[in-house]
This record gives structure tokens, sequence and C-alpha cells, in this order.
């Protein structure tokens, strides 16, 4: 029952492998002397509804995308960490004894975690992380209890494990942007106590996290992405699927692309950040955030981030957590900061190396 999410902090090399809703990205870190260096990185496609608002549908494909993007990268390492979406974890911040080590925890929470979670114990995998000494008692400490359905694990596994590959990490995905976002926070010009908007706009889901002192203080999920473009593209111009996302990428549309296609896109992407962080603010003490950080494959589009900082008037950038970091030679460079943005998640998950 234990063990499944988080995964126990102790140095263990591991790729960051994430299985999206249109791709898989694997990612390699290296640390040396304080320094990071990209070791290895790939990304390939999938096919359209193998995996379905985060949730893996069919195994084959996922396990043999998996394959490919270790060919791609060229990656002899065997061990990764992958995620959960946020909206399939229940998470819940409980007060335990001080001094309690993990096995006297982990029977504590067995027997009371029925408590906490809405679903049968042996429909669900659960793990614990002690964040600290409660607040005003130093005889207790805050535990973060983490639950998700056992099957959304155990698929990440079995995809993996038909790729050849063993999985040393079940993280979640609100956990590795966390992570990642350390790397970005000293390129903002911004307290540690700011409020840090980060907007992952994937293919199909549009994901906000909030953070407060590196800390996830409010994540959504809402249904919107890169792929309502690819669509309306192959709608006008009578293009395959395939052949929009191409032309998306590559340009050589037809002159009213811009004004009649692209330009609704962006304004779209607009309003889904405005709504996301409306919903923030009426659900929280905040009225207003220091600063927006645009990250997923949408996010690499040209200008849109000085188009949402002039919309809102918040200052915005775009997610690069490879900044400071050194590229091996095998890895291009090019290629890989046009994929920053997007691979906020497979970043905060390969960090999980030096734990």
């Amino acid at each position: 029952m234990f063990g499944s999410l988080f995964g126990k902090k102790r140095l263990i090399p591991v790729l960051g492998l994430d299985i999206s809703s249109s791709s898989v990205k694997l990612l390699e870190i290296s640390k040396s002397g304080g320094k990071y260096r990209i070791e290895n990185y790939a990304v390939t496609s999938l096919p359209p509804n193998v995996v379905v608002e985060k949730n893996i549908a069919e195994l084959e494909p996922v396990a043999e995308a998996i394959k490919k993007v270790a060919t791609l990268s060229k990656c002899k390492l065997k061990t990764a960490a992958v995620a959960v979406a946020g909206s399939a974890v229940i998470t819940k911040l409980i007060e335990m004894p001080v001094g309690l080590n993990d096995d006297s925890m982990e029977n504590q929470i067995s027997l009371e975690a029925d408590q906490y979670i809405p679903y049968p114990l042996d429909e669900v995998a659960i793990d614990f992380e002690v964040q600290g000494q409660t607040e005003n008692n130093p005889e207790r400490v805050d535990v973060l209890l983490a639950a998700c359905r056992r099957e959304n694990v155990d698929l990440r596994v079995d995809a993996l494990e038909m790729a050849d590959f063993l999985t040393k990490v079940v993280d979640v995905e609100a956990y590795a942007i966390e992570r990642a976002f350390e790397l970005i926070r000293p390129q903002l010009d911004c307290d540690e106590d700011s409020a840090i908007a980060i907007v992952d706009i994937g293919s199909s889901m549009t994901t906000l996290s909030v953070l407060v002192d590196g800390q996830t203080v409010y994540t959504r999920e809402q249904l919107f992405g890169g792929r309502q473009l690819t669509e309306e593209i192959q709608r006008r111009y009578g293009l395959s699927l395939d052949e929009a996302g191409l032309a998306k990428k590559q340009g050589g549309l037809p002159d009213d692309y811009e004004p009649e296609v692209l330009e609704p896109f962006k304004d779209a992407v607009i309003q889904q950040v405005t709504r996301s962080l409306q919903f923030f603010f009426s659900s929280s003490q905040y009225n207003d955030v220091d600063h927006i950080v645009l990250a997923g494959g949408v996010a690499s589009m040209p200008e849109l981030a000085e188009l949402v900082q002039d919309k809102l008037g918040t200052a915005t950038s775009v997610a690069n957590p490879f900044a400071d970091m050194s590229v091996a030679s095998k890895v291009d460079a090019m290629l890989l900061s046009n994929d920053a943005p997007s691979l906020m998640i497979a970043c905060g998950l390969a960090l999980r190396s030096f734990e």
C-alpha cells in the first residue's frame, strides 16, 4: 500500500519520463560540482486517444512510444521516474507524533487512512512525506499524505515494464513542477513569498499551479490545449491530423492562417489563462499573482508571453528550466531550447536523481 507515490528520498539515478496525452518525453540530467547537465533528451508523439485526460487508455502504444523515445535519445539508463496527474491524487496534511520511524508511521496511517480517503484502501496506492514540525507544537510533525487509485499508478508502471524500464519513482505532476520551478525562480524578479502562477498548456489540458515560497497552494486542470489549434488547421485547410500538426510547427500555411486561425487561438489562450486565474482568486485569499510562467508546448508560440503580459498587466515569461545547465554534445541544444517549456514535468522527475 505504501511507497508508490513520491518514492523514498535516496540518491538513485533516474530518467524523467513524462507521459502526456500527446507525447512521451524523456530527459536525463547529471550533476557535477553543483551544476546540472542535460545528458539525454527526446520527444515522440503518441497516437490520438491512447492517453485520454492524462489516463492511459491503451498500454501497448504507450510502451512502444517509450521504447522509441529511448532509442531516439540513445540513453542507456533503464530506471525511471514517472508522474500521475494531480487530479488523480488526493492529498491531505495530517499531524503525527514526533519521533516515529517510517514503519511506525506506516502502521499508524494504515489504521487511520480510511477516514482520509474516500476509496476502499485495497484500490489505492498511498504514500507519505514528513514536512516538518507542526507550528506551535514541538511534539507533533506535519505529514503530507497522498493517495491515488492504484490503477493509475499500475498502468504507468506496466507501460514502462513493457518497454524494459524499471519504475523507481511514481511522483505527482504538481510536485515535479515545484521541483523544476526551483531552477526558474532565480530568473524571476520576485520575492520568496511572491505568488507565481505556472500555466502549463499542453495538447488537450491546461493546468494552473500557483506557488508561494516554492510550495503549491493551488492547482486546477481544464480541458483546453494546442490540439484545438491543430484541429482548426485540419478543418480549415483539409489536412490530416498529422499534416496539420506538422504545418503548425513548420509553417507554410496560406496567408489567412495568422489573422483567421492563429490570432483567434492566441485570444482563446489569453481567455483561458484569465479564467484559470479567476477560479484561483475566487477560491483563495489572493486577488493577484506576481508573475505568470507559461509552460507546455503552446508556450513556445512566438509573442504569446508578451500578449498575456499586455492583456493581464502581469509580468509573464516562458519556462526554461535549462537556462543555467550545460548540454552534452550529442543533445541538439536548439531543439532542447524550443521544447524547454514542455519539459517542466520531465525535468522535475529527472531531478529525483539528486534527492
